[in-house]
Formats: structure tokens, C-alpha cells, sequence
């Protein structure tokens, strides 16, 4: 959405948005993407002895125990199969017993019914994909006040399986090395390793996105926030179209989330006076407030306009002379283009209320904190850089260019002095 966003359009299906919005990651159209697979590709740890024990059984050739270990996001050549037939790979491994086998056989195959997904061989992938859907609707979820921390917290371990998956199927060790957890367990690399190794497959501005969401989580871990749907829903978008269009780069366009998470409906539009309301009601907490700042001012700006780190876009009514041509409630507008410079964009911020400093402290001693004087509010402002425009707390005046504060600055200082009231 332009503006802050407070509803997350899920998901959405990039090739029916315009051409301008659907590239968070990759100019490549999807259609024309071609999954990379792995050359000689290998059989996991668990599948080695049912395979010794479908050789020992001699009813089975090659070809046939090899349909059984061949799954849509993972090829075996057939030579592994003979290697394991002539003991010259895996000669160690102990056969799988008559219950395991017939176990094996009587459930094969064992895949998700939604995707044809094997359920224990492409787990990584299946949890990563349950665990976006699950954040996408938990922040879509009607009445809950806690919706973008619980959709961090979820997408980062969608991002984490994902990536996880990629680097399993490409043949890349995942693992921590010399560190195991505390039942002695293989410790395997978070989501800021994942995408700090050189080998992380994703594009810069989606890695830049996920650090920000992994910051953001460990503020959100180890501090209470207030709501921050508002402050940070752009970002929350980029993940979510980022994450749809890595799964299908990747691993392949029939996992696409899209029809499982359409364009969430909302029974309220936004004027002014539920705007007013809304950022009143959702100001954010100094150390988040702060955080995203600092975040910021280390990015270009080329970094912070890229879509894959922040997306905005604009909802617009599709109106029509007859009722079946009004086939799209929505369209995504991209920003810059011809039919962005012709709609007035949702909660475009218009007249604000400017202030001098006297009359934020003014309001801030009604509101209660009579020690907050011109000494404290200078040391908030630079601390966090306040009259940096980008951060839109302010701008300089039309009366001889004098500095004036918007109400973002104002709800700034009155959150700093509730959490600091002594």
C-alpha cells in the first residue's frame, strides 16, 4: 500500500500485477524461469537402507527402486542405485529390517496432497511454505494487536527452512562447525548466516529486507513494543512477495503461494479521520523507532528504494462500464509510473500540523512531563537524528527557514517521556 500499510495483500500474484510491480527479486518473467537442478543429486541418510533393503529382497531392479526415491524437487541417478547394489557406496550402512520396508512400501507415496510435495524427504520445504502462510494469515487475522511481531517472528523461520532446503538440495553443508546443541545435536545456521555466506542464492534487496526483519525480531524478543503494523508493513510486504518469488525461482512455479493466500478483504476504508486516529493509536516505541533509524542510515538510497527491501503500492477501485469488465478489485501501481502520477495515493499525507520547538514542549509539559525541557529535547533529536528529513519527523519552514516539527515528532517525544518518566 502507499503510505503506511495496515492491511498485508498476501502473496500476490505477480503475473497479474503490472509488469513495474512484480520484480522484487528478478527481471525474469516466471514462465520463463528454468529450475536449476543439481547434478547428481544423492539420497538422504534415511533412504540409503531401504534402498540396500529393496536390493536384498532381488525383486527389484535398479529402474524400479530408483522410481520410488525420484520426486519432483530432487532427481537420483540410476548409477547410485548400482553403487549401492556392487557395495561401492554406503557398504557400511545397515539395511533397513522387513517393518521398515514394508512400512516404506504400504505409504508410498507419502507426499503432501497439496503439492505433491514428499512429505518426509521435501520437509524442509513444506514447513517453510506452512510456516509464511501461517504469518501471512496470523497478520491478516481480524482483532489481534500484535499481528507484525507474530509475522516476523514466523517469516523468519519460513526464510530460514527455505534456505535451508536450497542449500541441502545444492549439496552446500549447513551446519555450524564444532558446535552442537545442548542434547548434541547438529546446530544448523541461523537465517543471518544463511544469507551471509557467499553462497546465498538470493539477491541483494530481499538479504537487506531480512536483515532488517531479523534486527527488528531481536528488538521485539528482548523489549515490549506497541503496535508497529504502521512503521513497518512495507517491509513485511517486500518479505512476503520476496519469499513467494524465491520459492518459485527455485524450487519451481507449481509452489507458489498465491492460491493459497489471495488478496486479504478488509470491511473498512481509511479517510482522514481514521488515519488521524490510527497513527494516534499506533505510535511507535522510542527503541523501535529508534532501530529503524539506525537501520536506515547505514542504506543508500538506492537500497532503501528497492522494492525487495521496502515495497509500497496503491490500492485503486477498478471501475467499469459493465459489471463483468470490473474483474479486479485491486491493482498494484508502481511507483513512478504513468498511472501513479494520475492517483491520488492512499493515505497521502497532506497539511500537516507544524510546530516550533517551544510548541512541542508546550504539549509535552500539558501531556505531563514538566522536566522535559529545550536540554532533553536536544539530546533526543540528535540521538536520533531527527532533522534528517528522510525521517520525516520535520522539514524546514516557510517562515525564514525555520525548522518545524511534524506530529510524528511530537508522539516521538511523548512516547520517550512515557518510558522514561522519571
Amino acid at each position: 500500500m502507499a503510505g503506511d500499510n495496515n492491511d498485508m495483500w498476501a502473496a500476490v500474484p505477480y503475473e497479474e500485477a503490472p509488469e513495474a510491480a512484480q520484480k522484487p527479486i528478478t527481471e525474469e518473467a516466471p514462465e520463463k524461469r528454468v529450475i536449476k537442478r543439481r547434478g547428481g543429486n544423492t539420497l538422504d541418510k534415511w533412504e540409503v537402507p531401504l534402498v540396500k533393503a529393496m536390493v536384498g529382497r532381488k525383486e527389484y531392479n535398479d529402474q524400479d527402486i530408483l522410481a520410488y526415491f525420484t520426486r519432483p524437487t530432487r532427481t537420483v541417478n540410476h548409477r547410485l542405485i548400482g553403487e549401492i547394489r556392487s557395495g561401492a557406496k554406503h557398504k557400511a550402512v545397515k539395511a533397513a529390517d522387513d517393518d521398515e520396508l514394508n512400512l516404506f512400501l504400504a505409504t508410498w507415496p507419502d507426499v503432501d496432497h497439496e503439492t505433491g510435495l514428499s512429505v518426509r524427504g521435501d520437509e524442509l520445504l513444506i514447513k517453510a511454505r506452512e510456516a509464511m502462510i501461517a504469518a501471512v494469515h496470523t497478520f491478516n487475522s481480524a482483532g489481534l494487536t500484535f499481528r507484525a511481531e507474530l509475522f516476523v517472528v514466523t517469516a523468519i523461520i519460513a526464510w530460514t527452512y527455505l534456505l535451508h532446503a536450497w542449500y541441502k538440495r545444492e549439496g552446500v553443508d549447513y551446519v555450524y562447525k564444532g558446535e552442537k546443541t545442548p542434547e548434541g545435536q547438529d546446530r544448523y545456521w541461523d537465517l543471518s548466516q544463511c544469507i551471509r555466506t557467499g553462497k546465498c542464492p538470493l539477491p541483494e534487496g530481499v538479504k537487506t529486507n531480512l536483515r532488517f526483519l531479523v534486527e527488528l525480531r531481536n528488538e521485539i524478543e528482548h523489549q515490549s513494543t506497541t503496535r508497529i503494523d504502521d512503521a513497518v508493513g512495507a517491509e513485511l510486504q517486500a518479505c512476503c512477495l520476496n519469499f513467494n518469488d524465491a520459492l518459485k525461482k527455485h524450487f519451481g512455479h507449481q509452489f507458489g503461494l498465491e492460491k493459497r493466500l489471495p488478496i486479504a478483504l478488509q470491511f473498512v476504508s481509511f479517510g482522514m479521520d481514521q488515519r488521524t486516529a490510527l497513527k494516534k493509536a499506533s505510535s511507535l516505541p522510542t527503541h523501535v523507532s529508534s532501530f529503524i533509524s539506525a537501520f536506515e542510515h547505514g542504506l543508500t538510497d538506492e537500497q532503501v528504494k528497492d522494492p525487495a527491501f521496502r515495497l509500497k503500492v496503491a490500492f485503486i477501485p477498478i471501475a467499469a462500464k459493465k459489471a463483468a469488465g470490473a474483474d479486479q478489485a485491486v491493482v498494484m501501481v508502481p511507483p513512478g509510473s504513468e498511472l501513479a502520477d494520475k492517483v491520488e495515493v492512499v493515505f497521502k499525507e497532506v497539511n500537516r500540523n507544524r510546530y516550533i520547538r517551544q510548541e512541542i514542549l508546550n504539549k509535552v509539559q500539558e501531556a505531563g512531563y514538566p522536566e522535559f525541557g529545550p536540554g532533553a529535547h536536544t539530546k533526543l533529536m540528535n540521538a536520533l537524528d531527527a532533522k534528517n528529513p528522510a525521517k520525516g519527523f520535520g522539514c524546514v519552514g516557510d517562515y525564514k527557514a525555520h525548522w518545524v516539527w511534524f506530529d510524528k515528532w511530537l508522539e516521538t517525544v511523548l512516547e520517550h517521556c512515557k518510558a522514561h518518566a522519571d
